[in-house]
C-alpha cells in the first residue's frame, strides 16, 4: 500500500478538526462581532449563551479530533452542532451561502466517518486501549472436565 491508513486517518482528523479550531479561536478573538452576526441572522435572544456554546463545542470537538481522544464522541458532537448552524446561517438565496451549505454537508460526512470508524491507530484512543490491554491481567484458561 502506498500510504498507511493510520497516517491517512490522522491527516483526515487533523483537517476536519482544524476548521473548528480556527473558527473557535476567531470567535474568542471577536466576541462582539460574532454575537452581532448571530443577531443579524435572526438569533435575537440569548446570543451570549449561544456564543459560549459555539466556542465550547468548536474547541472541545476540534481538540477531540486533533488528539484522537474520544474522537467518536467529539465527531458526533460537532455533527450535531453543524445541523442548526447550517440551517440558520447557510440556507439563504446567496450563491456563496450555498457553497458554505454544501461545505458543511461535506464536513458532516467526514464527521460521520470518524464517528463510525473511530480515530485510527495514531490516536490517544488507540494508545489508551493498548495500555488497558497491556495492564489487564492475563486471562487463564480453565480446564473443563466432562463427566
Amino acid at each position: 500500500m502506498l500510504f498507511d491508513s493510520a497516517y491517512l486517518s490522522l491527516i483526515g482528523r487533523v483537517l476536519l478538526g482544524l476548521i473548528f479550531l480556527v473558527s473557535g479561536i476567531n470567535k474568542i478573538a471577536d466576541p462582539q462581532g460574532t454575537q452581532q452576526y448571530m443577531t443579524s441572522m435572526g438569533m435575537t435572544w440569548m446570543t451570549t449563551l449561544f456564543y459560549l456554546g459555539a466556542v465550547t463545542v468548536e474547541l472541545a470537538g476540534s481538540l477531540s479530533l486533533l488528539l484522537g481522544y474520544r474522537a467518536r464522541a467529539g465527531a458526533g458532537l460537532l455533527f450535531l452542532f453543524l445541523i442548526p448552524t447550517t440551517v440558520i446561517f447557510h440556507t439563504h438565496a446567496d450563491p456563496n451561502q450555498m457553497i458554505h451549505f454544501l461545505k458543511n454537508l461535506s464536513i458532516m460526512g467526514g464527521l460521520l466517518y470518524v464517528a463510525s470508524y473511530g480515530a485510527g491507530r495514531l490516536s490517544m484512543d488507540a494508545g489508551l486501549e493498548r495500555a488497558d490491554r497491556a495492564a489487564a491481567p492475563p486471562r487463564t484458561l480453565k480446564k473443563v472436565v466432562h463427566q
